[in-house]
C-alpha cells in the first residue's frame, strides 16, 4: 500500500475511504496524526501517485519545521526518532502505550523500539531533551 505507516486525519467520508484504501491509518484527534487532510487543498482529479506525493511532500515540510522550531536549526534524525520528537512537540505528552499505538505497534506487543529511539534521543541530546513524569513522555 501507497500510505501504510502514515497517520491521517480527514473528516470527509470520501476521502477517508480514500485514504484508507492507499493504506493510510485514519485518526480521530489531528494532534496524533503526521497530517491534517482537512487542511490541504487537494483537487478532486488526482491520481493515486499524485495525492501521495502531496501528502509526503506535506508531511516532510511540517516535520522540517517542528524540528527548526524545537532544535532552532535544521536537524536530521533517522525517521523513528523524528515522528517521535514531532509527536511529542504536537501533543505536549503522550504515555508510552499511546506512543506505541501511535507509531503502529500494538500496545500489549512487547517491543523496545519506540524505548530504543528514547535512549538514542537522550544520549545524543542529554537525558532531559524527552522526559517522563507520571508515565507520560514530553519534550523536556
Amino acid at each position: 500500500m501507497m500510505l501504510n505507516g502514515i497517520s491521517i486525519y480527514a473528516t470527509n467520508k470520501v476521502w477517508r475511504k480514500i485514504l484508507i484504501d492507499l493504506g493510510a491509518t485514519l485518526v480521530d484527534d489531528s494532534k496524533l496524526a503526521d497530517l491534517n487532510f482537512d487542511s490541504l487543498e487537494v483537487p478532486d482529479n488526482l491520481t493515486p501517485i499524485e495525492l501521495q506525493s502531496i501528502i509526503l511532500n506535506t508531511i516532510d515540510t511540517n516535520q522540517r519545521e517542528i524540528i527548526k522550531k524545537i532544535f532552532k536549526k535544521s536537524e536530521v534524525l533517522p525517521s523513528l526518532q523524528k515522528s517521535i520528537v514531532v509527536l511529542l512537540y504536537k501533543t505536549g505528552g503522550i504515555s508510552a502505550s499511546d506512543l506505541k499505538s501511535v507509531m503502529g505497534y500494538s500496545p500489549d506487543i512487547a517491543t523496545h523500539t519506540i524505548d530504543t529511539a528514547i535512549y538514542q534521543l537522550r544520549k545524543t541530546y542529554g537525558k532531559d531533551f524527552i522526559k517522563n513524569e507520571n508515565g507520560k513522555y514530553f519534550i523536556g
